[in-house]
C-alpha cells in the first residue's frame, strides 16, 4: 500500500517505518494523522513483526505540524465546523475531538503489542518530539536536536509532550524546554536519557537500531509484548497496582511453552523459534 507520508519495508520480522517528505522538512500534514495509525494499528494486529523501526529521510526527522492542518478544507477551524452562526460551545467541543484525534494517532505507538525504535536525525520538532515521546526507545545522530516548538508560536504542547516527557527525563529538564522552545543537543538528550544512544550519522544510526531490533526480534514476542505492557503500566500506576495487574497478567499470558523452547534452544545449541502473536481480533 503506498501513503503520502510514509513508506513500510518489512526486514525479517522488523517493520520499518519512515517518513518520507523529505523534501518539506517531513512536517506533519493532515494525512499523516491518519496513516500513522493506520500502519502502526495494521503492524500491530497483523502480529508478524516483532519490532517497528520508526526513521525519517532528508536533513531533518520532522519539522512538526504542517501549516495545512491549520488552514483550509481538512484544517482545524473546517474540521471544527467554525463559522457564522455556529454555537460556539459546539465548535469548542469538536475542537476537543480534534485534539484527541491527534493524541491518538501517537497513542497507537504506545499501544503497538511490539517495541516501538525512533531513530532521529537532524530536527525533531514541535509534534516530532510528542511522537518519540510515545515510542519505547529513542536513537539520535550527533547531529540531532529536539524542541518543543509549540511554545515559540504561542501555544501549548497538548498531543503527548508535557504528559510524556516528565516520564523520560527529569521534570526540571521538560520544564525549561516546555517554557523556553530552547532546542537540546542530541549529547544533552544522551545526558538526561531522552535517548538512548548517540551515533556519528544516519547510516550508523540505523544500522545500529536495526541491530537492536533484530535482537529485540529474536526474543519471545508474547514475552515482549508483557513486558511492554507492564512497563507502561507501571509508569502510570503504584507498585502495589503493577504488581497485582502483573500477577494476573500472567496468569493467563505464561503458558511456559516459550520458556520450554528457550530451554531447547539453548541446550541444542540453536537460535529459538518462537511463534508470531496471533492476529488481533480487529482483523477478524
Amino acid at each position: 500500500m503506498s501513503y503520502t507520508c510514509f513508506a513500510v519495508e518489512n526486514v525479517g520480522k522488523i517493520a520499518h517505518v519512515k517518513l518520507t517528505r523529505a523534501v518539506e522538512l517531513n512536517t506533519m500534514t493532515p494525512a499523516f494523522w491518519s496513516e500513522l495509525p493506520q500502519i502502526v494499528n495494521g503492524i500491530s494486529d497483523e502480529g508478524r513483526s516483532r519490532a517497528i523501526v520508526l526513521s525519517s529521510t532528508g536533513k531533518h526527522f520532522t519539522a512538526g505540524m504542517d501549516l495545512s492542518v491549520f488552514t483550509g478544507d481538512s484544517g482545524v477551524a473546517s474540521s471544527a465546523g467554525a463559522g457564522d452562526g455556529v454555537e460556539i460551545g459546539r465548535t469548542r467541543a469538536n475542537l476537543r475531538l480534534i485534539a484527541l484525534h491527534l493524541q491518538d494517532s501517537f497513542n497507537a505507538l504506545e499501544r503497538a503489542r511490539m517495541p516501538v525504535l525512533a531513530a532521529v536525525q537532524g530536527g525533531c520538532i514541535g509534534g516530532g518530539v510528542d511522537m518519540v515521546s510515545a515510542c519505547d526507545m529513542r536513537y539520535a545522530t550527533a547531529d540531532a536536536f529536539f524542541c518543543i516548538q509549540e511554545i515559540n508560536i504561542g501555544m501549548t504542547a497538548d498531543v503527548g509532550t508535557l504528559q510524556r516527557l516528565p516520564k523520560i527525563v527529569p521534570e526540571g529538564v521538560v520544564r525549561e524546554l516546555a517554557y523556553t522552545g530552547r532546542r537540546m543537543s542530541a549529547a544533552r538528550a544522551r545526558e538526561v536519557g531522552l535517548v538512548n544512544e548517540v551515533y556519528p550519522d544516519q547510516a550508523a544510526m540505523l544500522a545500529g537500531v536495526m541491530e537492536i531490533a533484530e535482537e529485540i526480534a529474536h526474543k519471545s514476542p508474547l514475552a515482549i509484548w508483557g513486558s511492554k505492557e507492564m512497563i507502561t503500566y507501571a509508569r502510570d500506576h503504584s507498585v502495589a497496582d503493577s504488581l497485582n495487574y502483573v500477577a494476573t497478567w500472567q496468569t493467563g499470558m505464561f503458558q511456559a511453552g516459550d520458556m520450554m523452547e528457550s530451554f531447547a534452544a539453548k541446550t541444542e545449541r540453536r537460535a529459538p523459534r518462537f511463534d508470531d502473536l496471533l492476529p488481533s481480533p480487529r482483523k477478524i
